[in-house]
């Protein structure tokens, strides 16, 4: 694969990401609002978040796996059509069991699609370009929380929350159509063994990697899915107020995820126990800051410094143990 493909893939595996990721944490901005149609209290409404994370955490590795053996242009196709589903049954406002199905329903192929298209762009790659084009696609999360999420959790105060399962299915709809029209057949070009695959799991290295993982994402879901509720409640933002939180921290996230993109590939150790540490400070300033929108402006800013790079950083330690 040339680099001209390799970078191809990158973009619309960005893209795609985009999709995927407003889908996941889209919510978060809605929840107070779905916990209200619902007639539950936000804990319940919560389980939209916490089902969707555990359902990934324990058929994640395996689903992966399984994918790799076939064609990556089909496995992301079929993954984003999830998402879509997800998305369009989601707008009609069905039962909330049902609402909690649709929910689910896509974690079947989210992280293959990661795994697809990180192993699709970085295929014949060195390391370092390898990581590079890893960060734009992981970026899609932090470009995410700069348009859509903000966008959407905005257009959902000013008329309902069902608007913003609308708007993430029209973007899901547009990946679905240039990911279809704009690469090519991807087939797998090495036949294993689901068996021997299984072996990776065992690997010290890959467990340790898959630990971090997994330490990372549960801080950064422990507190950003109640993100919405908190700087309601505790703070007493206005829901515009919060859109605009929920723009500076995906702004900031953008910029912290594209410069560890290009510190992670030469100071792997360094830069990940640098982010850690903001991850660990972090909880400690909204202990200390004031009601002052300046002050929460900066706590939030801080924190999506801090954050934006955590998945790129889980990413980078399981593909260099794998």
């Amino acid at each position: 694969m040339n680099l001209s493909i390799n970078n191809k893939v990158a973009y619309i595996g960005c893209l795609g990401v985009v999709g995927i990721i407003s889908t996941e944490f889209g919510v978060i901005g809605i929840l107070p609002q779905i916990a209200e149609y619902y007639h539950i209290n936000i804990g319940t409404a919560g389980y939209l978040l916490s089902l969707f994370a555990l359902t990934i955490a324990l058929t994640g590795p395996f689903m992966v796996l399984y994918a790799s053996r076939f064609d990556k242009k089909k496995i992301m196709l079929y993954a984003l059509g999830l998402f879509l589903i997800s998305n369009v049954g989601s707008a009609f406002s069905p039962p909330f069991w049902l609402l909690m199905v649709l929910r689910i329903l896509p974690t079947i192929l989210h992280p293959a699609f990661f795994s697809m298209a990180i192993a699709a762009a970085g295929k014949d790659a060195s390391p370092q370009i390898q990581m590079r084009l890893t960060s734009i696609i992981i970026g899609g999360i932090a470009l995410a929380q700069v348009t859509l999420i903000p966008f959407t959790t905005f257009i959902a105060s000013i008329y309902a929350w069902q608007f913003s399962y609308v708007i993430q299915a029209l973007v899901i709809m547009f990946t679905l159509a240039i990911l279809y029209k704009g690469l090519p057949a991807m087939p797998n070009t090495e036949e294993k063994s689901f068996k021997n695959q299984l072996s990776i799991l065992k690997r010290p290295k890959f467990i340790a990697g898959t630990g971090l993982n997994l330490f990372l994402i549960t801080a950064w879901f422990c507190s950003y899915s109640y993100f919405a509720d908190y700087l309601s409640k505790a703070m007493g933002l206005t829901d515009p107020q919060i859109s605009y939180m929920l723009l500076l921290f995906g702004v900031m996230g953008v910029i912290s995820n594209f410069l560890a993109g290009r510190l992670l590939g030469k100071y792997m150790i360094s830069t990940t126990l640098f982010f850690l540490a903001g991850t660990f400070l972090m909880p400690f300033a909204f202990q200390y800051v004031t009601h002052s929108f300046f002050n929460i402006s900066l706590v939030v800013g801080f924190w999506g410094v801090m954050y934006g790079p955590c998945f790129l950083i889980g990413v980078g330690y399981m593909v260099s143990a794998a």
